[in-house]
């Protein structure tokens, strides 16, 4: 047996296959091989090539608006102006109108933190709701 490889002739098939392995992208099949070089020369044997596919393309990805500084919040006088934007006042997240005796907690209050904390002076019960009204 001979040790030169150069000697033996190489079958269709067999140069099929190879051309499968190493230049998948050529007959529309996926990489067994990563070392392997990119373009190999395909055999003249084949009369047709299968156009390889194009991957669908990625769906545009919108990137977050950068964040602008959020609005100091307004501070009001007194509850009448306060009342005038927010009809049954303003209060932080999560609170809870305080009442005495058997009337009902107003409920449909703003919730904003931000105006509650820059008008606490107004928040007489200290509930964490101030100018509260129904």
């Amino acid at each position: 047996m001979s040790s030169t490889r150069s000697s033996r002739r190489v079958s269709p098939l067999r140069a099929l296959i190879v051309a499968a392995l190493f230049a998948p992208a050529a007959i529309g099949g996926s990489a067994l091989l990563s070392a392997a070089p990119a373009q190999a020369a395909t055999p003249a044997s084949v009369s047709h090539v299968v156009a390889a596919k194009k991957p669908a393309p990625k769906p545009a990805v919108k990137k977050p608006a950068a964040k602008k500084p959020a609005a100091k919040a307004k501070t009001y006088a007194n509850c009448a102006a306060l009342n005038k934007v927010y009809p049954h006042g303003v209060g932080r997240s999560g609170a809870v109108d305080r009442v005495s005796g058997k009337s009902k907690p107003v409920t449909n209050f703003t919730r904003n933190t931000a105006v509650y904390n820059a008008n606490t002076k107004l928040d007489r019960d200290k509930d964490g709701v101030a100018c509260e009204k129904r």
